[in-house]
């Protein structure tokens, strides 16, 4: 057997890391340097992180993600009261393991949703399953589900998932429609995912916001009670910003 069909073996298998690897070698020559277990080590370890990186996207494109964000371009200005030291014990994902929830607060502007996805971004990296949505988008779209009998198909995947973040929490108050299904996600993720909320409305201004107190005390007691809470504060990051970028900027 020649090397044409070794490499014509790993593309039909889909072993498309060992395939570029073992390409590579041969035509740099690096092959001959190599004692026979070298090479497979190095061919094993080249298909496993081709298989985790690709994995990372997927987990990455079916988040559905706000922002490409990243923890390192996280502006930690004092003046903005964001913890360097808590966000980086966060972007360790320990939080994830013991199902604790992050609630992040601050003015419209001020880089809560870009903190919410950089920290989704850093779950997906480490393998964990991501969904992002606006609340109100959400609302909207298992409502229209209910109407059209797709609503146990779209909540599924939300409860498939480790890490739920809902953005723009609180941005209108909830009718009674909204209520009963933030009340349905939050007692099925409960103690089994961990939520991410990000929210204009300081945390003591929730209970009113969600309207009824049976449901508002419900949902409150399981979200906030031992949460992590970022407290964000001053002036939007939107008028400091450049008017284009190619890129997701590092000032949020």
């Amino acid at each position: 057997m020649n090397n044409s069909d070794t490499l014509d073996k790993l593309k039909s298998l889909k072993l498309h890391g060992m395939f570029h690897a073992f390409k590579t070698n041969l035509d740099t020559g690096s092959t001959v340097g190599y004692t026979p277990d070298q090479l497979l080590a190095e061919l094993v370890d080249a298909e496993y992180e081709d298989r985790m990186n690709r994995k990372i996207d997927r987990l990455v494109e079916n988040a559905k993600f706000r922002y490409k964000a990243s923890i390192e371009l996280i502006n930690f200005n004092k003046q903005r009261n964001i913890d360097r030291n808590q966000v980086l014990r966060l972007a360790e994902c320990a939080f994830i393991d013991t199902h604790d929830n992050i609630l992040i607060t601050g003015p419209t502007g001020i880089g809560k949703s870009y903190i919410a996805s950089a920290i989704g971004h850093q779950a997906c990296a480490k393998g964990y399953k991501v969904v992002y949505w606006s609340t109100p988008k959400l609302f909207a779209k298992l409502k229209q589900a209910k109407a059209d009998n797709s609503y146990g198909k779209e909540i599924s995947r939300i409860l498939r998932a480790e890490v739920l973040i809902l953005d723009d929490f609180g941005l209108y108050p909830l009718d009674n429609q909204s209520r009963l299904i933030l009340m349905e996600i939050v007692e099925d993720l409960h103690g089994k995912t961990s939520m991410i909320f990000t929210s204009q409305l300081p945390v003591s201004a929730w209970f009113e916001m969600i309207g009824e107190k049976t449901i508002a005390d419900a949902v409150l007691d399981r979200i906030v009670h031992d949460a992590h809470r970022i407290e964000a504060v001053g002036e939007s990051m939107r008028k400091v910003r450049p008017k284009k970028l190619d890129f997701e900027p590092g000032y949020q």
